[in-house]
């Protein structure tokens, strides 16, 4: 293994070198970095005629117009999940620099994370297909909102990306798996480097479909308020970073993914996707400055927090809660929990996520530089 003169670092290790957001705070990483920084909460009551579904409040992005962001050229059919994911793109290849889809398309990928694509697209094509004269009578342009991979196909598209494109979609815990698989990615040689991240979009139809899933489930989670966004980061090499002139925010040091069977399992499940998590960090739990988990609040909230103070006993690590700030975003969430990693400090970071459908997920990061 060759390492750096200068720091001892193995360059082929991987870095977070850059990373943008959509979020409720507005657009732009600066943004949501000044927004979680402050503690602000942006969970609010409807200020239009908005119809928020069963909910009286929503994390929703402000004034968010995909016409002005990106022009009428190619947006007339776009939904608002993938209008999300093209801007968020927008942003982090602008700020990133050079190497990346103008220079080299073909070495860089994109893995994008959702829950159900744009739920609100769905049964806008299925209501019009059961209303017409004949269920065919539908706007063709529409249909590929519809399926999962619009996002991150389209994202790529506009921006010519042309390595490999992947949608992940895995619950709450979706952000954690689409940077782990962008990691298997770049280790794998398929790639150079990988923007990736999560979407959600707020809707009243997801709205509903939360709602009913939540309170009618045997878990018994609580439903909202409902967030919106998207946060994405750049996946690279450490040497690729150098070369290019980006600073390293992170590196990824180590990430679990454990699968549990019943709501009572989820605190067993945490902690060993935690703890398994630290060990290929080779990071002591007394050693983490930060935790990030997932705030999900009810019963699994309950066991989540149960699990991380096990694990850490009398060490007390603060804790970033940020569902109670932009509201529960989904596929997204776990992605905005990395974000405010990032934008912490240095030090050893653990992000934990749990779902109520059965899977849970931990990654550490080392904040800084390797």
């Amino acid at each position: 293994m060759s390492v750096s003169p200068v720091t001892g670092a193995d360059p082929d290790t991987l870095v977070v070198s850059g990373w943008s957001a959509a979020s409720p705070y507005g657009l732009g990483a600066e943004t949501f970095a000044a927004g979680v920084g402050r503690d602000r909460c942006v969970v609010r009551g409807a200020e239009d005629a908005a119809d928020l579904g069963p909910y009286e409040r929503a994390g929703r992005i402000p004034d968010f117009d995909v016409r002005a962001i990106l022009g009428r050229k190619g947006t007339r059919a776009m939904d608002r999940a993938t209008a999300l994911a093209v801007t968020t793109a927008g942003m982090l290849l602008e700020s990133a620099g050079s190497g990346l889809a103008g220079d080299d398309p073909e070495a860089v990928g994109m893995v994008l994370g959702t829950g159900h694509g744009s739920v609100q697209s769905i049964m806008d094509f299925t209501r019009d297909s059961l209303r017409g004269d004949k269920p065919f009578h539908v706007d063709p342009a529409l249909f590929p909102n519809t399926v999962m991979n619009r996002a991150a196909g389209q994202s790529a598209i506009w921006h010519t990306l042309r390595g490999p494109n992947t949608t992940v979609a895995g619950g709450a815990p979706t952000g954690l798996l689409a940077l782990n698989y962008a990691a298997r990615l770049l280790r794998q040689g398929h790639c150079e480097a990988v923007l990736c991240g999560a979407v959600e979009e707020f809707s009243t139809e997801r709205a509903w479909l939360e709602y009913r899933a939540r309170t009618g489930s045997p878990s018994r989670q609580p439903a909202g308020p409902l967030g919106e966004g998207c946060a994405l980061f750049l996946l690279e090499s450490l040497g690729r970073a150098d070369a290019h002139g980006r600073t390293p925010l992170a590196s990824l040091s180590g990430s679990r993914f454990i699968a549990f069977t019943a709501p009572e399992r989820a605190r067993d499940a945490v902690a060993r996707a935690a703890t398994e998590a630290l060990k290929e960090a080779d990071v002591r739990p007394e050693d983490v400055a930060l935790l990030v988990p997932s705030d999900s609040g009810g019963p699994l909230g309950a066991r989540e927090d149960a699990a991380l103070a096990g694990l850490f006993g009398e060490h007390r690590p603060p804790r970033l809660r940020l569902r109670r700030l932009v509201g529960d975003c989904g596929a997204a969430s776990a992605s905005f929990q990395l974000a405010a990693a990032l934008t912490a400090g240095d030090g050893p970071v653990l992000v934990t996520s749990v779902d109520p459908d059965g899977q849970t997920g931990a990654v550490v990061l080392r904040t800084g530089r390797p």
